[in-house]
């Protein structure tokens, strides 16, 4: 006998969370009858009679914690023959359309189980719908467990059961898996697996000050004791990383005792895709552990293997990326032993295949930015803004350095995780292997490439072997859309101000821009004022060694002697026949080039940086203790066109030699820098030419330049949107956004004029 529903399309992250039993659940509650199963567009529900109101309100209201419901959509069903009871369906066969769910940390109740006598006890692999591996292990949709790295693991009867019940946890937790029937953990050393309790052993080594290999999630961290300094020394001479700060490891009480979380903080820190967090440091670790850094990186235990060797050594780690130099993480158990084992005195392996790399993520509470996007934000998805409901699908292939790729399909944007430099032979490999693996992985067919106007960077190389129509754009047009694009900024929203500071990018006029102030929208630009140019002696020797921007900063300035002074043993004459003739010279307005000019004329790593961005961070850290609020900046010098910095390189002398603290310096530096941007992008909405102002590009990364910029902006333009990043990075790898949505806005206005 037929009967009158209805059929509910849920769309979103709404796979591998746990969503079908809640819906289950929920229709039990309800006396509700039918099905619910997985599909390609995600969750699909037929039910009867007609559901309540207040059905299709906790679909959305009281969806599992990982879950992340976009659409619910309600039509008319007829069922052919009266359902009984209310079941959970196979999913409907393979597809690409619904969201895929990333990493999650181990849950509470996960964590007490581990933690408890039972069976997973002390079981390095427990997980359930609402925690554990899931885009790491992905193999194809949709999500189940013959389609992922879990499928080499036949379930024991016990983990069947647990599987098979909707009213259990972890019903249908694709990963799950117990000490019976799941990968294992084994410590190795000398090319051995030796016997024995693996977590034991590790935190033996550990506290005998040794370099430990552990194969994580989304590949290999290098371990060893914060608290050590040899042990530090240790790991930064085999690593060849002499200052870049690591990343830590501990539990919540070990973090409180070394750091100064805020309540923001905490809350990031908790968070189910555990991040890595910047936060402000005790001082109680050995300098060698950030040297330079106020911040500390830190993050919890995330997988099980973690919170037990965490809660067996009882103190703060290390826990930095398994690499070599400039090379992707290692995520095998062969290519560890070959590429680590000059690094590593021993490995903490597991049998668990990693399918694709994901570093941890970085981030920062206070103003929320990511710095590095990955592991627990990958592959999460945004909406498009307005406007771009009907966009292609779009392919964006990212910027040289900080690569990533962004992909458009169905009003949402997805932004990959963090690919490295493109530089680097096998970090450029594995940047090809990502964009093959999300385009099969999400079903993507483009019909437009974006890529930057460089045409020396692979990125670029790649979107022009595509076999597609390329849209090339400007490098920071592409951070203002992708700042526009994050905030949501509507196709028809009007002009934008944008304030972007970076490093580098080709600007159509041939030169590299990098200190801008930009008019315009998605589809174009105006450049409407910027940093004054300086040549960049030696070209990328000028992005490792500040002296040498600092010496033709003080050249402009008038301040020759002053170089002199300050750099005696730097080849100076060989720079400024350089730049006199134009040999490999390139002007250039970078800001990012302005910051460690002037950490050189500081003392703050002048001749050579061990790391990219290594002597903005100094100063910012330098500046720290002052300010910049309410400390009055220098002033740089402006006419129609160009910001002038040679008027505050006098005025840092006259200070220095007054006795001013290098530290104040440092801070009435971003205190002026920053004031002579707002000025002119705050003039552009008063004036009425711009709607909003957009901050983008890689020196808001610096918490404390953006910080002041939010705040004077919103005192000078009260309820004036300022479009900043928090969700997506502000450097180069939240580029290829912006890449994707000019594109697609050039393709819709295009297809509106035809």
């Amino acid at each position: 006998m037929q009967e009158t529903g209805a059929a509910i399309r849920v769309r979103g992250q709404v796979q591998g969370v746990g969503y079908r039993p809640f819906v289950w659940k929920l229709a039990q509650q309800m006396a509700l009858r039918g099905e619910v199963l997985n599909d390609a567009e995600g969750v699909l529900i037929r039910v009867a009679p007609v559901p309540p109101q207040a059905f299709l309100r906790a679909l959305r209201d009281q969806a599992p914690p990982l879950a992340r419901v976009e659409v619910v959509e309600t039509v008319p069903h007829t069922f052919r023959r009266r359902p009984e009871g209310f079941v959970i369906a196979e999913s409907g066969g393979p597809g690409t359309r619904t969201r895929v769910t990333p990493d999650a940390a181990t849950c509470p109740d996960c964590l007490a189980e581990i933690m408890s006598p039972g069976r997973r006890q002390g079981y390095a692999f427990t997980n359930c719908t609402h925690c554990g591996p899931r885009f790491s292990i992905l193999k194809g949709l949709p999500y189940d467990r013959e389609r992922s790295s879990m499928a080499a693991f036949a379930l024991c009867p016990d983990c069947a059961a647990e599987y098979a019940d909707p009213a259990d946890r972890r019903f249908h937790a694709q990963p799950i898996a117990c000490p019976a029937c799941g990968p294992r953990l084994w410590f190795e050393a000398a090319g051995h697996e030796v016997p024995g309790d693996p977590i034991a052993q590790a935190t033996l080594a550990l506290r005998a000050g040794r370099v430990l290999a552990i194969r994580g999630l989304g590949g290999f961290h290098l371990a060893c004791d914060a608290a050590n300094p040899a042990a530090l020394a240790l790991l930064r001479a085999r690593k060849r990383r002499p200052s870049k700060p690591f990343a830590l490891m501990g539990s919540a009480r070990v973090i409180a005792a070394h750091a100064l979380p805020s309540e923001a903080d905490w809350h990031l820190l908790r968070d189910p895709a555990a991040p890595v967090v910047l936060v402000p440091s005790r001082g109680t670790l050995p300098e060698a552990v950030a040297p330079g850094m106020r911040d500390l990186g830190v993050m919890l235990p995330y997988t099980p293997v973690h919170h037990l060797l965490i809660a067996a050594f009882d103190g703060m780690l290390v826990m930095t990326s398994g690499n070599l130099s400039g090379e992707p993480q290692v995520i095998g158990l062969d290519e560890a032993r070959a590429k680590l084992g000059a690094f590593a005195d021993a490995f903490l392996m597991h049998d668990r295949e990693i399918v694709r790399r994901l570093d941890d993520g970085v981030e920062r509470s206070d103003p929320p930015t990511v710095l590095r996007r990955g592991r627990g934000r990958v592959p999460g998805t945004q909406p498009l803004p307005p406007g771009f409901e009907t966009a292609p699908q779009v392919i964006a292939f990212g910027a040289e350095m900080k690569a990533a790729i962004c992909l458009l399909k169905d009003g949402q944007a997805m932004l990959s995780h963090h690919l490295g430099d493109l530089g680097d032979a096998l970090t450029l490999e594995e940047y090809d292997r990502a964009r093959r693996d999300y385009a099969e992985l999400f079903g993507h067919q483009p019909v437009l490439a974006a890529c930057d106007l460089h045409p020396g960077f692979q990125s670029t190389r790649r979107a022009e072997a595509a076999g597609l129509p390329v849209v090339h754009v400007q490098h920071h047009h592409a951070h203002m859309a992708a700042a526009m694009a994050e905030n949501l900024w509507p196709l028809e929203g009007g002009p934008v101000a944008a304030i972007v500071l970076d490093g580098l990018g080709l600007g159509p006029d041939g030169t590299l821009w990098g200190g801008e102030i930009l008019l315009g929208d998605y589809l174009d630009i105006t450049r409407i004022a910027h940093l004054r140019a300086a040549p960049l002696p030696g070209g990328d020797r000028a992005q490792a060694e500040p002296w040498r921007n600092a010496v033709m900063r003080l050249d402009q300035a008038g301040l020759s002697d002053w170089a002199d002074a300050l750099f005696p043993d730097a080849p100076r004459e060989v720079i400024r026949r350089m730049a006199l003739a134009g040999v490999n010279a390139p002007l250039s307005s970078s800001a990012g080039r302005l910051f460690d000019a002037v950490a050189a004329v500081l003392g703050l790593c002048p001749m050579r940086q061990s790391y990219e961005g290594e002597a903005a961070m100094r100063l910012e850290a330098l500046a720290r203790e002052f300010g910049p609020a309410g400390v009055p900046g220098f002033e740089l010098g402006e006419d129609k066109a160009e910001i002038d910095p040679a008027p505050l390189f006098g005025q840092l002398r006259k200070a220095l030699a007054a006795a001013i603290p290098p530290g104040l310096c440092a801070a009435r530096f971003h205190a002026g820098l920053a004031e002579a941007f707002i000025g002119r992008a705050a003039r552009l909405v008063e004036t009425g030419k711009a709607e909003a102002v957009a901050l983008s590009g890689g020196c808001f990364q610096n918490a404390m330049l953006t910080r002041y910029c939010l705040d004077r902006l919103h005192r000078k333009l009260p309820g004036v949107p300022v479009l900043a990043h928090r969700l997506t990075p502000a450097g180069d790898g939240g580029i290829a956004l912006g890449q994707a949505m000019i594109a697609a806005a050039r393709h819709l206005r295009g297809a509106e004029t035809e």
